[in-house]
């Protein structure tokens, strides 16, 4: 039959992965990642990236701003940080906040080469250092002169006067304190704040401002609790240097720059333009909020980061100026799997391994179970992950299984020991779920019910930012009730459903109307999401439900031994969906025999080892498809139920391009 064939063809061909994967290990020329040579240059060092390494190599020549877009772990940072090591060639500045005698609450700003910023700052306060050594000569000798009269008085002029004493060792404390308030922390000497510092050698900074509130980013002025008395702390003394200045001459990196306030956005936007921004104060409760100085210098490189919400969120004012003045590039998060990108899988590896400096080395073999991960991750048959960030904690755990048993190398059986422990939280709490449900059976794996249907889900990506899926088993229910009325007639869906999940409600009522007729409208149909505590969202349980809704309605048995995954528009079209590996695993694990899927998500079939055989896949391209393997219509004296599966045969469909 086509369903045996089905099954039989994917368990072939992932077995045949599996020994070709096996094979050019064998054949490998290392022995562990010990023999791999990790390149020194960062930019180098970034993994599948190839078209944006590109992009952004021409950015930093020619000094222009860049946006990444791209899922979570693709090395946008690690390329905004690798920038660096491709700007052209500028001398590196210090700069210097002068106070401003003329008006205090407007200091100064000087800028002069690298390095030379320090000598003026300690010329001053050797000048400083000066005048308080001369004030203290000064103090001594009044000091002593005070007290040899005091002296002279109290015992050198007959009858001792101890009161005189009294007297002049309190004008001694009295014009001590004076001195010491009087005088100031610098002794008069105004020492200019060194706001900014380098040294000629020192490469362009890399400034992370990922999350900086609006003084971090801009700049600010600290209060001065004391105002007054000449207790006060100068203004130019207060002002603190912003992410923007810092990142002068360099790179100023921004993941998730949505999540900055609109205000700071536009701030930023204006010291791009002017290449300059004046340090105020930011609260207004401050005393630093009378404080602004002259412009500052800023010339920066902007590199924003984020997926494609968070450039959405961004200033339209702020994405344009980037792209007048510069690139957006997306991250690929899948390469094909070829002998190149295993060799830089294989390099990733060691990489991981030297940055961490606590786990061994990747034997040959525990190289071929990364890269089978890498395989299964990518979510495609014929790929390799791009998110890296994930499979690198898969690797420190392995490493870590590593140390404990005191293993000079990291084997195969600690990966795949490291795969099991190093699970999600939405796997984690999957697995829990289908345990809880089995148990109390919530989940029917066997027999024939009306109007219920085993429908397939995932946890975790997009939502979580992972690339790995979760995937459970969710039971729907369909029930169909006499309307309180002719032709009022409703479809009811309950579950905490998201906005997608409810039009695809509304997809397969309008499919089921079309084959129906108007005998619907006399009916209230309920769908019941079975557990969905956390919500539903989605539509990749359209088919799931419309097989509910037209065994209710034709009171014909769904076969519990079947589950089923995927979406379908208006015309009965079965269309790809997501994380169907995953959706798969969690139906073996709650003991179901065969799973429906979307012919065109075959490919994307990836299972664990130890899934392979458990279960019978069976591919469809349109719903009559569906009903036929998850109904007995044979038993069934439906004319609506044997129309839709004569379309089998008599409406060839070809399945759709597009992806869900």
């Amino acid at each position: 039959m086509q369903n045996n064939e089905s099954m039989d063809n994917i368990d072939f061909t992932q077995k045949e992965m599996q020994t070709e994967l096996d094979r050019w290990i064998e054949k490998l020329n290392i022995q562990s990642t010990k023999d791999v040579q990790v390149p020194n240059i960062l930019m180098d060092q970034v993994i599948g990236q190839d078209e944006a390494i590109n992009v952004v190599k021409k950015a930093a020549k020619q000094r222009r701003h860049v946006i990444l877009v791209g899922d979570p772990g693709t090395g946008k940072s690690m390329i905004a940080r690798s920038m660096v090591d491709f700007l052209p060639h500028e001398t590196m500045e210090d700069i210097l906040i002068y106070p401003n005698e003329e008006e205090p609450n407007e200091p100064k700003v000087r800028v002069v080469p690298a390095g030379r910023g320090k000598q003026i700052v300690n010329s001053y306060k050797l000048k400083a250092a000066e005048v308080r050594q001369q004030k203290n000569m000064i103090l001594i000798f009044i000091v002593v002169s005070i007290l040899a009269l005091a002296i002279y008085f109290s015992f050198g002029m007959g009858a001792p006067n101890p009161s005189a004493l009294f007297v002049g060792i309190m004008a001694i404390a009295l014009l001590v304190m004076a001195f010491r308030v009087g005088s100031g922390k610098n002794d008069g000497v105004m020492i200019p704040k060194l706001l900014i510092s380098h040294e000629p050698t020192d490469k362009p900074p890399f400034v992370d401002a990922t999350g900086a509130h609006a003084g971090a980013l801009l700049g600010d002025v600290k209060h001065d609790p004391f105002q007054s008395g000449g207790l006060e702390t100068p203004p130019h003394e207060r002002v603190e240097a912003g992410a923007i200045h810092k990142a002068h001459n360099g790179v100023l990196f921004i993941d998730e720059i949505n999540l900055l306030k609109m205000e700071s956005q536009h701030s930023m936007l204006t010291a791009m333009q002017e290449k300059k921004y004046s340090i105020i104060g930011q609260s207004e409760r401050s005393a630093g909020a009378l404080v602004k100085t002259e412009p500052v210098p800023c010339n920066f490189i902007l590199v924003a980061a984020g997926n494609l919400e968070s450039i959405q969120g961004m200033h339209p004012a702020l994405r344009s100026r980037i792209r007048g003045y510069g690139y957006e590039v997306y991250m690929k998060s899948i390469m094909p799997d070829n002998e190149e990108n295993r060799q830089k899988l294989i390099r990733f590896i060691a990489q991981e391994v030297m940055k961490d400096k606590k786990i061994p080395h990747f034997d040959k073999y525990a190289i071929g179970e990364v890269i089978r991960e890498a395989q299964r991750r990518a979510g495609r048959r014929g790929q390799l992950t791009l998110r890296l960030r994930e499979l690198g904690g898969l690797i420190r755990v392995a490493g870590d299984l590593a140390n404990h048993e005191g293993s000079p190398l990291v084997t195969a059986r600690h990966v795949i020991n490291a795969k099991r422990i190093a699970k999600t939280l939405e796997q984690q709490i999957a697995e829990r779920s289908i345990e809880k449900r089995k148990e109390y059976s919530m989940i029917s794996n066997q027999g024939e019910q009306v109007g219920v249907v085993n429908g397939l889900v995932v946890m975790g990506a997009p939502e979580s930012g992972l690339s790995e899926f979760a995937g459970m088993v969710l039971p729907i229910v369909a029930e169909v009730t006499p309307s309180h009325s002719k032709n009022s007639g409703r479809v009811i869906a309950t579950g905490k459903l998201g906005e997608i999940a409810k039009e695809s409600v509304e997809n397969v009522s309008a499919f089921i109307k079309k084959y129906i007729g108007d005998n619907i409208s006399n009916y209230d149909i309920h769908i019941q999401f079975i557990g969905t505590y956390e919500g539903v969202e989605g539509d990749s349980a359209s088919i799931s439900i419309a097989t509910a809704v037209m065994s209710a309605l034709e009171n014909v048995p769904v076969n519990q031994e079947v589950a089923m995954t995927g979406s379908m528009n208006i015309r009965g079209e079965v269309l790809p969906i997501g994380g169907v590996t995953a959706k798969i695993e969690a139906a073996v694990e709650a003991g179901i025999k065969k799973v429906i899927i979307p012919k065109a998500n075959l490919n994307d079939v990836l299972m664990e080892e130890r899934y392979i055989g458990k279960i019978q896949i069976i591919p469809v391209t349109h719903f009559s498809e569906v009903l036929k393997y998850a109904l007995n219509i044979d038993k069934s004296d439906s004319s609506v139920l044997h129309k839709l599966t004569n379309l089998i045969n008599t409406n060839p469909i070809t399945p759709s391009a597009n992806v869900h």
